[in-house]
């Protein structure tokens, strides 16, 4: 995977149900004239943040954890926000032969693929 698609990954490794405060998404203030933009915060949103990584802006952790929110059940972002932190464990799970983590990781992956479209 190139670094992007693995940035969107892992925040899809990114992609999450919101954090206790809740999610949020906001349109822009002129919808008319510029298309809706998703944002929400959430475990995947906070470790998007906190990866340092140069593609972690805020509108961009934002937008892939709105999507988690519409892709993965809360359980499902909390783990995958792991990821960001431990990437090896990213390749643990998608080369299981558990069937659990094989559920888990084409639903990560179809969630990974929604936020690289939505979100770059």
């Amino acid at each position: 995977m190139n670094p992007t698609t693995l940035l969107i990954a892992g925040i899809a490794a990114l992609s999450l149900a919101a954090c206790s405060s809740g999610g949020s998404r906001y349109s822009s203030a002129n919808a008319a004239r510029s298309p809706a933009v998703l944002f929400a915060t959430g475990p995947i949103y906070s470790a998007c943040r906190a990866s340092d990584r140069k593609q972690a802006s805020r509108a961009r952790c934002g937008c892939v954890q709105a999507v988690a929110d519409q892709s993965l059940s809360a359980g499902e972002q909390r783990r995958g926000a792991g990821f960001f932190s431990n990437p090896h464990q990213a390749q643990v799970v998608r080369q299981s032969d558990n069937s659990s983590d094989e559920r888990f990781w084409r639903k990560w992956r179809a969630y990974g693929d929604r936020a690289a479209k939505l979100c770059t």
